[in-house]
């Protein structure tokens, strides 16, 4: 059935109002913590950093400035919605930081501006990723890039960060800044991880056996997952061969084998990991 007006218009608003919250939450990770202690994050916020110590001007202003550029690129290549969402998030981001930068920052110790700092600023660019936005125009780069040279998202946004941390020890700030700025986007990008996919690891198992209904039976009792059934068939033997394929979290996947092995030693069980699952008897999805 096709979503109402009604609930357009909900998701929608939802979705405004997590962008704005996970900007919030950025900035005050940046400005309580990182810019006050000279620690950078990466991509165009990083950037923004050295750009205003270079010039004296505020942070806030080359936030949007130089994610201008990238914005045109992914209102011309990803979509409207998406800009959309990435250019409000940007404004919140900008506004938020000029707002905060008056306040005194929460620590001058550099270790714990570092580890606070990079896990709130990795809670916020989180909320808005999940949200179906983005904060760093880079990222529409490293999407684009990503689709037509052999490197993924993460390598190609990697690769930036190495160069404006080095960029960052030569101009304006020490290679131990620098130092510690890596570790805050090794943190804030474990962040954004966590709050994108969720605390739970699933697994998603493919099981085959000769007694795939006992298995499935058994499984169903132990675990109170759902369950499928994909028509498969022997390369040797030609014959037709029920394969049982479920999602399981983290902590029931050694049940899982137990029971399966218990029933069937010899049976095959693949494993794989899952990012994220909507539906069934999961109370688990992205917000876009």
């Amino acid at each position: 059935m096709a979503m109402t007006k009604k609930k357009r218009v909900l998701k929608e608003v939802r979705q405004i109002v997590m962008i704005t919250i996970g900007a919030i939450i950025a900035a005050a990770g940046l400005e309580f913590f990182l810019v006050p202690n000279n620690i950078l994050d990466g991509g165009v916020i990083g950037l923004s950093i050295i750009a205003a110590e270079l010039t004296g001007m505020t942070m806030s202003l080359f936030l949007i400035i130089l994610n201008l550029p990238f914005l045109y690129i992914g209102y011309r290549k990803i979509g409207t919605k998406f800009t959309i969402h990435t250019l409000y998030g940007v404004i919140v981001l900008s506004a938020s930081t000029a707002y905060l930068h008056h306040f005194e920052p929460v620590t001058d110790d550099l270790f714990l501006a570092t580890i606070i700092g990079a896990v709130i600023l990795g809670t916020g660019v989180g909320l808005v990723i999940r949200t179906g936005g983005s904060l760093d125009g880079t990222e529409i780069i490293a999407i684009l890039v990503s689709k037509k040279r052999p490197v993924s998202v993460g390598q190609f946004i990697m690769i930036i960060n190495v160069f404006i941390f080095i960029l960052a020890a030569f101009l304006v700030f020490s290679w131990e800044t620098a130092m510690y700025s890596i570790i805050t986007y090794y943190i804030a990008y474990k962040m954004i991880d966590i709050v994108v996919e969720g605390l739970e690891e699933l697994k998603s198992v493919t099981i085959i056996s000769d007694v795939p209904e006992e298995i499935s039976d058994a499984l169903i009792k132990q675990l109170g997952r759902g369950m499928t059934y994909i028509q498969g068939q022997g390369v040797f033997t030609g014959e037709p061969k029920k394969i049982i394929y479920t999602i399981v979290t983290r902590i029931e996947l050694s049940t899982l084998r137990s029971i399966v092995e218990d029933i069937d030693p010899n049976a095959l069980v693949a494993i794989e990991n899952i990012a994220d699952v909507s539906g069934s008897n999961f109370d688990k999805g992205p917000s876009h």
